[in-house]
C-alpha cells in the first residue's frame, strides 16, 4: 500500500507530464493554423498580383473614359466574390483550429478529472474516520469545476458559431452590394 505522499507525488508527476503533452499538442495545432493562414495569404497575394497586372494592362489599353470605367466596373464583382471567399476560407481555418484546440483541451480535462477522482477515491480508502464530509465536499468542488468548464466550453462554441455566421453574412452582403454597384455603373 502506498503512502499519501507517494500517491500525491505520482499524481503530481502524471499531471505535469499530461500538461506538457497538452501544451505540445496545443502548440502544434496553433502553428498548423498559423501555417494555413500564411499559405492562404500568400496564395491570395500571388493571385491578386497576377490579376492586378492583367487589369492594369486592360486599363492602360482603354481607348476612352467609358471603356476605362467599364473595365473597372467589371472587376468589382469578381473582386468582391474573391474577398468573400477569402473571408470564408479564413473563418474555416479559424474554426478548424478552434475545434482541434477544443478537442485537445477536452481530452486533457477529462483525463485529469478521471485521475483526480481516482486519487480521491484511493485517498478516501485510507482516510481516517470522520473525513467523509471533507471528501464529499472535495468531490463536489471537482464536480462543480467540471460543470463550469462544460458551460464555458459550450459558450465558446456558441460564440465561434455566431462569429462564423456573422462573417458569412457580412461576406454575402458585401458581395451583393458590390454586384448592385457594378450593375448601376453599367447603366
Amino acid at each position: 500500500m502506498f503512502s499519501f505522499q507517494e500517491q500525491f507525488s505520482a499524481a503530481t508527476k502524471a499531471h505535469f507530464e499530461a500538461q506538457l503533452a497538452l501544451l505540445n499538442s496545443l502548440t502544434t495545432t496553433a502553428f498548423a493554423g498559423v501555417e494555413k493562414v500564411i499559405e492562404l495569404n500568400l496564395s491570395a497575394a500571388k493571385a491578386s498580383l497576377e490579376e492586378t497586372s492583367g487589369t492594369a494592362k486592360q486599363l492602360i489599353g482603354a481607348k476612352d473614359a467609358q471603356e476605362f470605367l467599364s473595365i473597372s466596373a467589371a472587376q468589382a464583382k469578381p473582386n468582391a466574390d474573391k474577398a468573400a471567399a477569402y473571408g470564408r476560407h479564413l473563418a474555416g481555418i479559424a474554426s478548424g483550429t478552434q475545434t482541434e484546440l477544443t478537442k485537445a483541451a477536452e481530452a486533457q480535462i477529462a483525463e485529469t478529472s478521471r485521475r483526480i477522482n481516482a486519487l480521491i477515491d484511493e485517498v478516501s480508502k485510507n482516510a481516517p474516520a470522520g473525513s467523509e464530509n471533507a471528501i464529499a465536499i472535495l468531490k463536489s468542488v471537482i464536480g462543480n469545476a467540471n460543470a463550469g468548464y462544460e458551460q464555458l466550453n459550450k459558450s465558446a462554441k456558441q460564440a465561434v458559431e455566431a462569429l462564423e455566421a456573422n462573417l458569412n453574412n457580412a461576406a454575402t452582403q458585401f458581395a451583393q452590394t458590390t454586384e448592385k454597384a457594378a450593375r448601376a455603373t453599367k447603366k
